[in-house]
């Protein structure tokens, strides 16, 4: 089987930034290489029965800061629960991050830093501003990277992720795609590091 990950997930998810570091760390343990996937969770959820956050009932909404706070002293990151710029369009991040993925560049450290940049200092990922900063502090080129970022075979790509995420069973972020099994949530991690050492063929829908 293909030792290759599929990595679902959107900067706006602070579930995929709790997991991000471990998946990653994790993924490179075991010899696995991760392809990342970002993906526009306003495309995905009206076709796989999803709800934006603001239209769920309150009681989820009020169990989601529990659920956060104990994840984020389990992973022992910092995470600001109610960030001021949150709701927020992550499709620029998303697509710089697509476009950095397909150019071989450093995807990884760049969708650290935005996820910083939300979920700990409380900045706006939709500003272009934001995403020149943390460009140039990985020293790329910012003007060249977002140019890229806003060309149609990005942003058709990107259209592209929702489509392959919904035919192949995704419905939140972040998703890890093992050989077409999916794992949803950072809490599934463990058992996708049990199939990962195991090398056990998928699971599929009996």
């Amino acid at each position: 089987m293909q030792r290759v990950i599929d990595y679902y997930y959107t900067h706006a998810s602070p579930w995929a930034y709790l997991g991000h570091a471990a998946f990653l760390e994790m993924a490179d343990k075991q010899g696995y290489a991760v392809r990342f996937r970002p993906v526009s969770l306003a495309a995905v959820f009206p076709e796989t029965g999803g709800l934006p956050l603001a239209r769920r009932h309150p009681v989820r909404q009020a169990y989601r800061l529990i659920e956060l706070q104990r994840w984020r002293a389990h992973r022992k990151v910092p995470l600001t629960l109610q960030p001021a710029y949150f709701p927020v369009n992550p499709d620029l991040a998303d697509r710089i991050a697509l476009a950095l993925a397909i150019d071989g560049g450093p995807v990884a450290a760049y969708t650290q830093a935005v996820f910083e940049a939300l979920w700990v200092n409380e900045k706006d990922i939709a500003d272009e501003a934001v995403h020149v900063a943390i460009l140039t502090g990985l020293g790329l080129d910012p003007a060249a990277v977002i140019a890229h970022a806003g060309e149609k075979t990005i942003v058709d790509r990107y259209e592209e992720h929702q489509s392959e995420a919904i035919a192949g069973g995704v419905f939140g972020s972040p998703s890890y795609v093992l050989n077409g099994e999916v794992f949803w949530g950072q809490d599934r991690l463990a058992l996708l590091e049990e199939a990962l050492v195991s090398g056990r063929p998928p699971y599929e829908q009996p």
